[in-house]
């Protein structure tokens, strides 16, 4: 396969692991470069990167820049996407600042990769907690259409960067932490707020889990309800996900849809029917169980999602668009 120039922007927790999944998934790199605001030297299992300072003269002759998602309008991605794509780079971004724009696909391989091909320079990864839901979901959508979807997210502090394992961290031994990600004490806590409090009330997280998933599907009809909730776990987001079906359909059947869809480990075994977030860290599947019909609703069905928010929820998704890309 044809080699590939490849700029990683941001070595925060998710640009270090991009580094690691294109290492994993023995990506074609050509040249390699490491961008952030500052210029160091990194490991990452073992292996020494030299990371450059960032400018807009970084993406000359880059193929593919993965920006790792440093947000808003000092952001990495707003500051310098538009000089990479002038520079002939095709730029996926796993921040949220192009993910809702008409002009740039929001992507989940297993789910839209048809969607790629429409990009103008621009591909968005959505937001973590979206993207397991949707690989879960999508061969159930696919089968019998969705008419409803209730999540409550039980979301990991990776999800908020190294500053949020800090501070479970630091809270776990009793030490004081110095800048808090969190509105409140993470450890031996759940904290219901991710993100700011927008529209009716919820927040900016629940209602990503909302737009992006009406993007990705194609249909803004699917009700759709999130509750975003913070919990004391380094890796690994689970989801609570209660779903109305427009057409009925078996859990027999849905078991038998997830157990064969790509980029999902089923979980069903006697003694543990169910998926927790030490069964995740460091794959990159979303491991679905727990299936179960509403003995009240005629369509209704639950679901438990759990998946590594670093891995499938940024890092690996990012990296398994950049392989569409080169393959199309």
């Amino acid at each position: 396969m044809k080699k590939v120039n490849i700029a990683v922007v941001g070595v925060g927790a998710v640009g270090e692991e991009m580094l690691r999944v294109l290492n994993e998934r023995n990506f074609p790199i050509g040249n390699l470069r490491v961008l952030a605001r500052s210029a160091r030297e990194i490991k990452v299992d073992n292996k020494t990167y030299q990371v450059e300072v960032v400018s807009e003269e970084s993406f000359k002759e880059i193929d593919i820049a993965l920006f790792a998602g440093t947000e808003g309008e000092k952001g990495a991605a707003v500051t310098f996407a538009p000089s990479a794509v002038s520079k002939g780079a095709v730029v996926i971004d796993n921040g949220a600042d192009f993910r809702m724009k008409s002009d740039v696909p929001l992507v989940v391989p297993e789910v839209n990769p048809e969607d790629i091909k429409n990009h103008k320079g621009i591909i968005s990864n959505p937001n973590c907690s979206t993207i397991q839901m949707v690989v879960a979901l999508a061969p159930i959508y696919k089968a019998a259409g969705l008419k409803r979807i209730v999540v409550a997210s039980y979301q990991a502090v990776s999800g908020a960067g190294r500053g949020g394992v800090r501070q479970l961290e630091s809270e776990l031994k009793n030490e004081q932490v110095k800048e808090k990600a969190f509105v409140a004490n993470i450890a031996r806590n759940v904290i219901p707020q991710i993100g700011g409090f927008a529209q009716d009330d919820y927040t900016s997280e629940e209602w990503k889990m909302v737009k992006e998933t009406h993007k990705i599907l194609h249909d803004d009809s699917i009700l759709i309800s999130a509750t975003c909730v913070r919990v004391p776990v380094v890796t690994g987001h689970s989801e609570a996900v209660y779903i109305e079906t427009k057409e009925n359909i078996t859990c027999e059947k849905v078991k038998d849809i997830l157990s064969k869809s790509d980029g999902i480990k089923f979980i069903d075994m006697p003694e543990r029917n169910f998926p927790i977030p030490a069964d995740c860290q460091g794959k990159d599947e979303v491991f679905v169980g727990r299936v179960r019909k509403d003995p009240f609703v005629k369509n209704g069905l639950w679901l438990w999602v759990v998946a590594d928010n670093l891995r499938k929820g940024a890092a690996t998704n990012a990296i398994q668009i950049a392989e569409c890309v080169i393959s199309s």
